[in-house]
């Protein structure tokens, strides 16, 4: 492609647009330009030039440099050993900013790799840090990334009785929209005394996955290893709402899903005869290294996307979570609270966004039936909030 993404212009121009200014900085171990180039590296050549200052640098979940591997673990900063610079976790005892942690920062720049799932704490980091910045008047300026999905959405939007730190504010599961959109979409409806600045990756085909343009794949979190895992997430993430293994403790988490009571070939058999698109469940038998079942062998099934563009993860994971229910429901167990910071809403209500997706799980609701009311939601999303590319 010809475009050139936003970190890589940045990194060209010396940081040029932040010049003079003293400046905190959202990122981790996968903000990396196309030369693998870390931006923190990068911004230290002005900043040791006296061009402009780093104050502070701020890591999401998982930790500035990804080293939390098992889920929900929460880090504490310090002083990074390499570089001398002072880091603050927003994700332990914080998850927004403080203003003793903003203390003296002009401008709060913001680079995350964000997967286009609401479950992925890191656009709710970026809404807290907005949120923060607003009443301080610090500008916080985004550096946009494509979205790795691509522009397609999907899946029930998020009713706000239901909100976590697996989503906030109200959006659709698979929201098809960057990290700059988002922030965009943030100010728009949510924030709007944050002076928000994104410097938009122009130039990128909405159809375009990842892997279509110039961006490599950095693993973002310990648990999202690919691509391919990151298009199955929207849908199979909803399984850590429950008692089975959603692949975690192996090599290819939420592509890999069972529990020891479930037959892989029957399961994969009944699963495969609803036709779903894009995708396909192969048997598949595996013991996983930590985690739920940790040492004990599960039936389940590797789910194979075969067809990008028609395969619905969300419409998938609820089909299969109704095959399982429907023929091992004596043994099937929805995971209880708590689960991310939440103490008393079912995990997989809060995932889901509402109840009545486990409801449809439960009672087998069609799946036409389940696809129609995803579809109403995202109408009347759209009637409610114009499209952040608007502005």
């Amino acid at each position: 492609m010809a475009w050139t993404p936003v970190l890589d212009r940045w990194i060209d121009e010396g940081f040029a647009a932040l010049e003079g200014q003293r400046i905190g900085l959202v990122c981790n171990q996968a903000t990396v330009d196309t030369r693998f180039q870390h931006i923190l590296d990068a911004i230290l050549v002005p900043h040791r030039e006296g061009h402009l200052h780093v104050q502070v640098v701020f890591g999401p979940q998982h930790g500035l440099w990804g080293f939390q591997q098992d889920n929900m673990i929460e880090w504490e900063g310090g002083v990074d050993p390499r570089t001398g610079l002072v880091v603050h976790s927003l994700y332990g005892e914080h998850r927004e900013p403080t203003p003793a942690m903003l203390e003296g920062i002009e401008r709060l720049v913001v680079d995350l790799p964000d997967i286009g799932s609401r479950y992925y704490t890191f656009m709710w980091t970026l809404a807290l840090c907005m949120k923060a910045c607003a009443p301080l008047g610090i500008p916080v300026t985004v550096l946009d990334r494509p979205n790795p999905l691509g522009g397609r959405r999907e899946g029930p939007v998020l009713d706000p009785a239901f909100d976590s730190f697996v989503g906030l504010l109200p959006l659709p599961t698979r929201h098809g929209w960057t990290l700059g959109e988002l922030a965009t979409h943030f100010q728009r409806a949510h924030f709007p005394a944050c002076e928000l600045h994104v410097v938009r990756c122009e130039g990128w085909n909405r159809a375009d996955h990842l892997d279509e343009t110039p961006l490599p794949w950095v693993v973002p979190s310990p648990n999202m290893p690919t691509l391919e895992t990151a298009m199955v997430y929207p849908g199979m993430c909803l399984l850590e709402g429950t008692q089975l293994s959603e692949g975690r403790g192996t090599t290819r988490p939420f592509e890999i899903f069972g529990a020891p009571f479930i037959d892989a070939w029957a399961f994969c058999d009944a699963a495969n005869a609803l036709g779903l698109p894009g995708c396909w469940f192969r048997p598949y038998v595996f013991e996983p290294t930590f985690h739920k079942f940790a040492g004990q062998t599960c039936g389940g099934a590797f789910l194979h996307v075969t067809d990008r563009t028609t395969f619905e993860p969300v419409l998938t994971a609820i089909a299969a979570l109704q095959v399982i229910v429907q023929r091992w429901g004596d043994a099937f167990e929805w995971r209880p609270a708590p689960y991310e910071y939440e103490f008393e809403k079912r995990p997989i209500d809060i995932l889901a966004g509402n109840s009545w997706v486990r409801e449809a799980i439960e009672g087998n609701t069609p799946l036409p039936a389940v696809r129609e009311r995803m579809a109403d939601e995202l109408a009347a999303f759209d009637r409610r909030y114009p499209d952040p590319r608007l502005y």
